[in-house]
């Protein structure tokens, strides 16, 4: 009987671990927002009982999660050593180029090629016996990364930290049309004018050329001197990396429908936007739920993320925000990441906040926010209402996308930002956070939670060997037969071929009717 016992336990331990994989996770970039999401990968997937090494710039003090190892790449921070100018303040001057894509291209490269030189990531990939089951790599304006599948021969799954934009839908299907779908770094708004519809279609033109002329080659060379020899040392022939490029099995989007203005996407494109929200949100600590509570006009949240400092902004716009604060009959929290001074009694300074507990308050009236993805959504989970100032990046398309929803208000990042906040606050006490509420139960109604979906849809393309059934046939369309320009050349070439032969036919009569003139 004991016997027995011990068969069911070792039967019933081996069907559970067969179900255990390897999965390598692959957080590059030195942003905090980033690592945010590329550890809620790690926390869903480990929950799931798999094995995950994590190469992250921002690895966790004291873990000790036997299934996990964390590669250490902090250094790569020192990508930002000496440069004090990535700030509000010199965005607003000008100093910083808002949204230049070469320049976020070649950020995005040298970020890249540190991590590959960084010595915890060179002992890793020279290891010949590491192998993993699956890799998923953060995409971000470079797709160099991808060599990591080839070179531990597995699936590979993109995490991309926003939406469903043409720049990612390409690596997949197709680049989507610029006549409705905005660019990421885009501050349009559908329906497009004349005018608006040049300006998407030029984003895409300007990045392709950027792309192919400048950043692709520096690619490929960094993936045949980092990649090439490990692959071929293990006994095998490396892809070519234009075609490694295109050979995902899936991407994770970190959006959901209820944001809307989506463009159609493939099976192999998965919405999993607020994977990275703890449910139900952590207790507030004991002196702010008492703020809160007794807040008898509401509480207005303020933070400008995790990348910008509120305490960057010119000291003009901080005394004028301060007073403005001050003659609100709201409590209002900001996140300030220094001392102030002569503050008034509403208005709540903190260094860090618990934003989602904050927000998943009800005396939480609204959330003033720079518009980053994964604050846009928080607000969305808890039916939170944004006063949006946008700074860089695809903030701008985020609000403007939460504008056209009806539960956001944009206020531009100018030196009139204390009276033009006042107006938008006075704008959204005004008006209640129904548009809130209802998109949030959009958000919310969902056959499985976003972190289930993650460990669903990894497993399932380890189980199916990368899941080819999902892929689109059009990655292996040639562009110029999407665009039926074979057709065109077909149809022009026959056209002036009948051509040809009708002058010859009307030349050869005419010179016949000219002989027989003469004679």
């Amino acid at each position: 009987m004991k016997m027995n016992i011990h068969i069911v336990l070792y039967v019933l331990g081996a069907i559970c671990c067969s179900g255990a994989y390897k999965i390598l996770v692959v957080y590059p970039f030195p942003i905090r927002s980033l690592n945010i999401l590329g550890e809620w990968y790690v926390r869903h997937l480990l929950k799931a009982g798999h094995e995950v090494t994590f190469i992250t710039a921002f690895p966790k003090k004291n873990e000790n999660n036997k299934n996990l190892r964390q590669i250490d790449i902090s250094s790569n921070a020192q990508i930002f050593a000496g440069d004090s100018t990535f700030t509000i303040k010199h965005v607003m001057s000008g100093e910083v180029p808002v949204n230049d894509v070469k320049m976020l291209q070649e950020f995005s490269l040298a970020c890249s090629t540190m991590t590959f030189e960084h010595e915890n990531v060179k002992k890793l990939m020279e290891d010949p016996t590491q192998h993993f089951d699956a890799v998923v790599v953060d995409l971000y304006e470079t797709e160099v990364h991808a060599g990591f599948a080839a070179l531990y021969n597995c699936p590979m799954i993109w995490s991309y930290s926003m939406g469903a934009h043409w720049l990612v839908l390409r690596l997949i299907d197709e680049p989507t049309n610029p006549a409705f779908t905005a660019d990421y770094l885009s501050s349009n708004v559908l329906p497009f004018s004349f005018k608006q519809r040049v300006e998407e279609l030029w984003a895409q033109v300007n990045w392709y050329w950027i792309k192919w002329m400048n950043t692709t080659p520096k690619e490929r060379a960094a993936y045949e001197k980092y990649f090439k020899p490990l692959i071929e040392k293990r006994g095998r022939v490396a892809p070519d990396y234009e075609e490694l490029v295109y050979n995902a099995s899936l991407i994770f989007g970190n959006e959901h429908y209820a944001f809307g203005n989506l463009p159609k996407t493939p099976q192999n494109f998965k919405f999993i936007g607020g994977y990275h929200i703890e449910t139900p949100a952590k207790p507030l600590p004991e002196d702010l739920q008492t703020l809160m509570d007794n807040a008898k006009h509401g509480v207005i949240y303020f933070s400008m993320g995790s990348t910008w400092s509120s305490k960057d902004m010119p000291e003009s716009i901080i005394e004028g925000l301060v007073k403005m604060f001050g003659k609100l009959k709201q409590t209002v929290i900001w996140k300030f990441e220094a001392e102030l001074q002569n503050v008034p009694k509403n208005l709540k300074i903190m260094k860090w906040a618990p934003q989602p507990s904050i927000l998943a308050h009800p005396n939480c009236l609204f959330f003033i926010s720079h518009g980053g993805l994964l604050s846009s959504s928080e607000a969305i989970h808890y039916g939170v209402p944004i006063i949006g100032i946008p700074i860089f990046f695809d903030q701008f398309v985020n609000i403007n996308k939460a504008t056209a929803k009806g539960y956001a208000v944009k206020v531009t990042l100018n030196y009139d930002l204390p009276k033009n906040l006042e107006e938008a606050i006075q704008v959204m006490l005004a008006d209640p956070k129904q548009k809130a509420k209802e998109l949030s139960a959009i958000y919310h109604d969902r056959p499985l939670s976003p972190g289930d979906e993650v460990v669903h849809w990894v497993s399932h393309v380890i189980r199916t060997a990368g899941a080819p059934h999902l892929r689109s046939p059009a990655l292996h369309v040639p562009w110029y037969q999407k665009m039926y320009l074979d057709l065109a050349a077909g149809v022009i070439l026959a056209l002036v071929v009948v051509v040809v032969i009708v002058k010859r036919v009307f030349g050869m009569r005419k010179k016949e009717a000219m002989k027989e003139k003469k004679n």
